[in-house]
């Protein structure tokens, strides 16, 4: 495609375009990045199109597939501000974050349970994936998530009290995660 016939689209189609995507968005920075990006899109792959009649639905077409793609990363993660998610931080105390260091760490995580030790370890350590975890484990992957967050929890409190004990309700939640003897046994045989 030769630049006239791409500018000739751009002069055509911007506004309209531009419409749509500020109806979408409801934020012109929004909509000015979607309709430029549909049209870098039209520059990187428009010479696909066999009819081109079709030029404008495509164009439309692409800028709502656009769209969708962003409102989906968008939800799946979330922009949130330092400021607005200091609540959800844990509490650590300045004295404890000079104090701590890697090898005691991985004293603390050799005190957590088994499952939980596991998943940690290899999540963190190892840099292994939930769904991987799930397969070396062959546990399922909501398992993997409980299992990963709760020792999470019980490795913080570790190490806020500073013991590399965990407190008695973090134990009676691990043991939740736990099967019991008698499932243990039947899934065995």
């Amino acid at each position: 495609m030769d630049s006239d016939d791409f500018e000739q689209i751009v002069c055509q189609h911007y506004e309209p375009l531009y419409r749509f995507a500020l109806s979408l968005t409801h934020a012109e920075a929004d909509a000015c990045d979607l309709t430029q990006q549909t049209f870098y899109i039209w520059a990187s792959k428009g010479h696909q199109l066999r009819d081109r009649s079709k030029v404008k639905t495509w164009l439309f077409t692409t800028l709502h597939r656009e769209f969708l793609n962003i409102r989906k990363k968008v939800v799946r993660f979330p922009h949130v501000e330092l400021i607005d998610g200091h609540e959800d931080l844990p509490t650590i105390s300045p004295e404890t974050v000079s104090t701590l260091d890697a090898a005691r760490v991985l004293e603390f995580l050799g005190k957590l349970q088994e499952p939980y030790r596991a998943a940690l370890s290899l999540f963190y350590l190892e840099d292994y994936s939930y769904k991987e975890i799930a397969d070396i484990l062959e546990v399922p992957l909501g398992t993997i998530r409980s299992r990963i967050s709760r020792g999470v929890a019980q490795l913080q409190q570790s190490i806020l009290t500073g013991s590399g004990t965990i407190h008695r309700r973090a134990m009676t939640a691990s043991q939740s995660d736990q099967p019991s003897t008698r499932a243990a046994q039947n899934g065995a045989t």
